[in-house]
């Protein structure tokens, strides 16, 4: 891999700014912030954005690339999104002296591609409508699904660390990550099912759609035994599903960090879909699966937008699990009570008061009083993680408010 003269000299002065950051001593401070909440005793609530519309936020050219090698522009937008997040935003981002390139890894995935139509509003915003076409009506259509395949690509993953190497050495530590694995295995099947034969399917032919996630599961758990054999896992997760993952609990005895193991690891996972089916269907076809999944991790952040406010005690069924996604469309007071304080209630506070006409701080500060109080209330350990910004009507400086809005309350409170 050829690198310019021009495309190190701009990434190494964006690695240089980035080195100043994270020696400032309170990134020291908020990474203890984030294990005390991550081991269930908060000092104070957290605060991260993520997700942010990069096609909306340029202020002052900051987010223009000048690198033209593919690999150097994707370091640089790693480099300018951070940098930028701590300008502008930072909430309880922790910023550390590194860059972070993936090991290039090869996955074959399970046999079925997603074929699908999109529609978008705004041709510069990659958040899109999907329409998915149904791939799978016949258990000879399950048996299509197989274990990943996957393996290292040695000589793409050397030349790209001695790419990395030649630009950082000296101004940043290169930190080569490998795969850092979760599975949702209700969103994957929507994508090959559609939303409306999901569904309906789980109505009407239960036992065929026990057989397709069960597939599913087998194939992923089969993936993730061989990635352990071939030493193919990442470590040292920063954050996990956009929150702050920063742990002593991780990595678990044992470990080895040239052979990582799935224990050592936090993961993610969520049913989206299930938003629309009720607790016993939900304790049924999601419950069953993911404790097979989150047995074999060390931590696991459990749910996105789905709301889980009236199934707190399924979610207990599923082990390792340490925060609980609470969505913008929760009883946040039955989901605080239930949640108490074995896990972290991770609040996500809804994006849609960034996309008002008019912007409202007041209408910000109501909502995030009203979680704060909740969780104060019932012993809750709190984040509040704001993602899935799809717009801020080309208003950067509404994520800036939104952030100061949410340090100042968690700061009081």
């Amino acid at each position: 891999m050829q690198v310019t003269a021009s495309d190190r000299d701009a990434l190494r002065r964006l690695g240089d700014e980035l080195a100043e950051i994270a020696r400032l001593p309170e990134q020291q401070e908020i990474i203890g912030l984030w294990k005390a909440l991550n081991s269930l005793k908060p000092v104070r609530p957290m605060v991260i954005i993520d997700q942010m519309p990069w096609n909306e936020m340029e202020i002052n050219g900051e987010l223009t690339l000048q690198c033209e090698h593919p690999f150097c522009r994707a370091l640089e937008t790693q480099l300018r999104r951070s940098l930028y997040r701590w300008k502008h935003a930072p909430g309880d981002l922790a910023i550390q002296p590194e860059i972070v390139v993936s090991k290039v890894i090869r996955n074959s995935g399970y046999g079925i591609e997603v074929q699908e139509r999109t529609s978008a509003l705004d041709i510069g915003n990659d958040v899109v409508g999907h329409y998915y076409v149904e791939q799978i009506k016949t258990d000879a259509d399950i048996e299509k699904i197989h274990a990943p395949e996957v393996s290292l690509d040695t000589s793409a993953t050397a030349e790209c660390e001695e790419a990395a190497h030649e630009i950082f050495d000296d101004v940043l530590n290169v930190r080569m990550q490998g795969m850092l694995p979760w599975l949702g295995p209700w969103d994957t099947i929507v994508q090959w099912c559609g939303v409306e034969g999901t569904l309906f399917d789980l109505s009407d032919r239960p036992e065929f759609m026990h057989r397709l996630v069960e597939r599913l599961v087998d194939a992923y758990l089969a993936m993730l035994e061989s990635a352990e054999e071939q030493g193919l896992l990442g470590h040292g997760q920063n954050e996990v599903h956009c929150t702050g993952a920063w742990t002593d609990e991780l990595p678990a005895p044992g470990f080895d960090p040239d052979r990582p193991r799935t224990q050592d690891l936090w993961t993610f996972g969520m049913a989206q879909i299930f938003s629309s089916v009720s607790p016993a269907m939900f304790d049924e076809f999601e419950v069953p699966y993911m404790q097979r999944i989150y047995s074999r991790f060390g931590l696991g952040y459990y749910g996105c937008c789905d709301p889980l406010d009236d199934r707190i005690d399924l979610v207990r069924k599923i082990p390792n699990v340490r925060k609980i996604s609470m969505s913008p469309w929760v009883n946040q007071e039955r989901g605080a009570r239930q949640i108490g304080p074995d896990y972290v209630f991770s609040r996500k506070p809804s994006p849609a008061l960034l996309a008002t006409d008019r912007f409202s701080p007041s209408a910000v500060e109501e909502d995030l009083r009203e979680t704060i109080r909740v969780c104060k209330e019932h012993g809750c350990p709190l984040e509040l993680i704001l993602k899935d910004i799809s717009t801020v009507r080309y208003e950067p400086q509404r994520l800036t408010e939104w952030d100061s809005i949410a340090r100042r309350l968690v700061n009081e409170s």
